[in-house]
């Protein structure tokens, strides 16, 4: 079990300076990182600007930033500085939920800058990134009509750009790889975008802290940028069948909010090495802290899931689908292989109705089921359904024992749609449900301020491949460095049907993976999710033992990540650690290629390592691998061979 223990303060200085209003300053306004590689200037002359420079060099030349208000007030416009502080902070954040490790530090360099007309830009500068918000001091409410948040970069860069033409989103598209040049006005994406020079740090751009207001895209802009957008507040909007609801009218701002609030921040992950997008907290320690006082029950784990496998379930003595024999079989497979968790996915509710069970489940008996066999039973739901009927929906999830639901089919990160994602967290932590978020926006850092939010979707995920050739192993080493730079990320991995690229096809009922079996294995280490989806059925899992021994040992929370060795588009090797043992996962795009493991990581002592790894003939039957074992100490070096789409995992026991 895990629970709340308050932050270690290691430092924390404040240095305050104040200017006198009528000796108001026009001279910029800097702060550096705390390792001085990074610098922020603040500019104040007749527009609020801001521009990065790292080891001297400008990457981020100054780009304008203001926030308009109904009332006619725009912050950022001539702003009058009345005083400015400054704070150093250094403090080790213990997380309820340890999605890359134990202990988060958290160390920046902060500048607080109050403006005339009652309002502030707090600008943070860490030795991974920059982030600005702005703070008003307003009574009542507020209605922001905009917001200007602009990214200029030198040169032409190359941007991975999800393009996606509309706000009713799922945001699962792949990443375009388009010259910031080429980048119009009118082609949006949704963030985290990342921002690749030629020379230099790449710069990958999201947000955090995102709570009663709207969720920003980015749009192509004038003279070399990307421009925040933000869509309107929705006023009327039309039902498509349980769950796509359209907006047909929107206001004419995107916010009605509180007078006195500080506002999401703004975030520029500014990294050298490609390694360190994947090992960055950056969102997670701008979030507020956790709103939850009592967490004990909140628990991470892995689920048997069956929605992707279509329940094809066989060599069973009943006929499978959505029934109460089928659920009593994933209930007994996730207890037999220490799974903790089963989903009834879509089907075990008539559609609209969540106070009815189809009448082919029983689900007394299966709640009495999975209460014996101690395996919580997590509910998908439609959010419409869900918000029309949330009262009487938990009661029942009370009655049944649940641990958790999985939201669906959002689409939206307006106003409304944000707040409600607070709501669900907020209702769902009160019954003690964890939630999972499906055709979700990204993460925004949720996560920390509800922990009971394990996990999100908001990604072109495994469950593409049973309709489109979209989720191929290119995309599988690409949106790592972007989107699960934003927070844990609901891929749904472990097929057992592989494919090569020759081989594969989209089969709705009887899904494959594109790549090898030992690239769907190393997705465990590789992918953050504290809870993690085994997708396949229980009878393919049955069916290649060695390869579930690792599924079901194999943690879905870690006490450290070392990001080993990573190249944006092209493969990721990393190890991550859970008490004295270790697990090591490699994965590689379309191309083969040669790795090199070096096991320093380990510290002292003797390991035992299972190994699992592209078979020979990997190239041709995607699912060939081999299994070996062998000693491991913190000397040793092994250079692995990846097969076309090809992965290599490792379980390292200490002795």
């Amino acid at each position: 079990m895990l629970s709340v223990r308050p932050a270690l303060v290691a430092c924390v200085v404040v240095v305050c300076m104040t200017v006198a209003p009528h000796g108001q300053t026009r001279a910029p306004l800097d702060l550096k990182s705390p390792n001085g590689a990074i610098q922020v200037t603040i500019g104040v002359q007749d527009r609020l600007t801001y521009s990065v420079a790292v080891r001297g060099r400008e990457i981020v030349p100054a780009s304008p930033i203001a926030m308009t208000l109904q009332s006619g007030q725009v912050l950022g416009t001539k702003p009058v500085v009345s005083k400015t502080a400054m704070r150093h902070g250094d403090e080790v954040l213990h997380p309820v939920v340890r999605i890359k490790r134990a202990e988060v530090r958290n160390r920046f360099t902060e500048r607080r800058i109050d403006f005339e007309g009652n309002y502030s830009l707090l600008v943070r500068a860490s030795d991974d990134g920059v982030a600005w918000r702005f703070e008003t001091r307003q009574p009542g409410e507020i209605t922001v009509v905009s917001e200007e948040a602009t990214f200029r970069f030198a040169g032409d860069p190359a941007v991975y750009f999800p393009e996606d033409p509309t706000f009713i989103s799922h945001q699962e598209r792949p990443y375009k790889k388009l010259r910031l040049g080429e980048i119009k006005v009118e082609q949006h994406a949704y963030v985290p975008v990342l921002v690749a020079p030629t020379e230099g740090p790449k710069v990958a751009i999201t947000e955090a802290d995102l709570l009663d207001y709207p969720g920003m895209s980015l749009s192509g802009g004038d003279g070399g940028s990307l421009k925040g957008l933000f869509p309107n507040y929705p006023t009327k909007t039309q039902m498509e069948r349980d769950r796509t609801e359209q907006v047909v009218e929107r206001a004419n701002y995107i916010a009605r909010t509180r007078g006195t609030r500080s506002f999401p921040w703004r975030v520029l992950v500014i990294v050298e090495r490609d390694g360190d997008l994947l090992d960055t907290d950056i969102v997670y320690r701008l979030a507020s802290e956790t709103a939850l006082k009592e967490t004990s029950w909140i628990r991470p784990g892995k689920v048997a899931w069956d929605w992707w496998n279509a329940n094809n379930v066989y060599g069973v003595p009943f006929r499978a689908g959505v029934n109460t024999d089928t659920y009593q079989h994933y209930i007994d497979f996730a207890a037999d292989h220490g799974i903790e968790y089963i989903i009834l996915d879509e089907g075990w509710y008539p559609l609209g109705d969540l106070t009815k069970v189809v009448p082919a489940i029983d689900m007394d008996a299966l709640a009495a089921h999975a209460k014996q066999r101690n395996v919580g039973l997590i509910m998908w739901v439609v959010w419409k359904t869900f918000d029309l009927q949330m009262p009487e929906a938990l009661a029942l999830f009370d009655k049944w024992g649940v641990k958790g639901i999985k939201v669906d089919f959002m689409q939206r990160e307006d106003q409304w749609m944000v707040n409600f994602y607070e709501r669900v967290a907020q209702e769902a932590a009160r019954h003690h449900l964890l939630v999972d978020f499906h055709g979700a926006y990204k993460p925004t850092g949720l996560y920390r301020t509800y922990p009971n939010v394990l996990t999100s979707e908001g990604i072109l995920g495994m469950e593409h491949s049973k309709w489109s050739a979209d989720a191929t192993p290119d995309h599988d080493v690409t949106f790592p460095f972007m989107r699960m730079m934003a927070g844990p990320v609901d891929y749904t991995p472990g097929a057992m049907i592989n494919a090569t690229k020759a081989d594969f096809k989209p089969i709705f009922n009887r899904p494959m993976s594109q790549g090898t079996r030992c690239h769907q294995l190393a997705m465990y280490v590789v992918y953050e999710s504290p809870l993690q989806m085994l997708a396949d059925s229980p009878s393919n899992y049955m069916r290649e033992p060695e390869s579930l021994a690792f599924l079901s040992a194999v943690p879905s929370t870690w006490d450290e990540t070392r990001v080993l060795d990573a190249k944006v588009g092209e493969y990721i090797l990393t190890a991550r650690r859970r008490g004295k043992d270790w697990y090591v996962g490699g994965m590689t795009n379309w191309a083969p290629r040669d790795l090199d493991v070096d096991f320093s990581f380990l510290g002292a002592g003797r390991f035992i390592a299972d190994i699992y790894q592209d078979g020979p003939n990997a190239d041709r039957a995607a699912v060939d691998y081999v299994k070996t074992q062998r000693e491991a100490t913190s000397t040793d070096k092994l250079r692995i061979h990846l097969a076309p789409g090809g992965g290599w995992a490792a379980k390292l026991v200490a002795q």
